[in-house]
This record gives structure tokens, sequence and C-alpha cells, in this order.
């Protein structure tokens, strides 16, 4: 059997997760970022789960998603209430994982087309 790869008809594509930051098409982000099929937006405030507030959530917001992953990291943290609260009182779903997690996940419901957004908690 021959199997081909399919390129996805988006614009970025996690490619890995490493010390240094994640791979986003060929470049290493060691920032916090968020990020869609088609849309990347750098230096996104927060740099951890602790110093994630409420108000960090108004730029994922407007990527206007159905699903956030949160990458917090090696090791899954989670924000406060008022930061989950945030997206799910808007009816938005968040998923907490770590950043390997978090990339391999937005990459699965990326190809299958759905409103996902990946915010990466990095220290910088």
């Amino acid at each position: 059997m021959q199997l081909s790869q399919e390129n996805p008809d988006f614009l970025y594509v996690l490619r890995g997760v490493s010390d240094a930051g994640v791979l986003v098409n060929q470049e290493t982000i060691g920032t916090s970022f968020l990020l869609t099929p088609n849309q990347l937006v750098q230096d996104w405030r927060p740099t951890s789960a602790a110093d994630l507030q409420p108000a960090d959530m108004d730029a994922v917001l407007a990527l206007q998603p159905a699903l956030v992953l949160l990458g917090t990291g090696p090791r899954q943290r989670f924000p406060s209430a008022a930061v989950m609260a945030a997206l799910l009182t808007r009816g938005i779903g968040i998923e907490v994982m770590d950043s390997a997690a978090a990339a391999r996940t937005f990459n699965v419901l990326a190809t299958e087309g759905r409103r996902v957004v990946v915010a990466f908690l990095l220290p910088g």
C-alpha cells in the first residue's frame, strides 16, 4: 500500500515543542503566543498559568474560537477559575494540557476544520 502525506490547507502547523519553545512551521517561538490555523498572534502577555488573568482572554476571544487549548509548558497547570470563566460563560470550551499535548491536539482539530485556538504560555 502506498501512503501519501496530505498537506493541510492552512497557514500554520505546529511541528514540535522543546525547551527552546514551540516550532511553528519552520520558526521556533520562545514567548507566549496564540495560534489559529490561519493566524499567529505573537508576544501574548502572560508567561505562566499563575500569571494568566481574565483580561488576557480578550486577545483569545478576538480570534472567535469554538474551543481553546491552553498549553502550560512541560506540565499541566490550571489557571484561576476566573480565567476559565472568561471563556466558559461565553460558551467557549477550554482544555488545559501540557504544551506537547496541546500542539498534537491543535493539529488534529485544525485538520478537522474546527475553530480552534491554541494559547501557549512560555516564560520567554
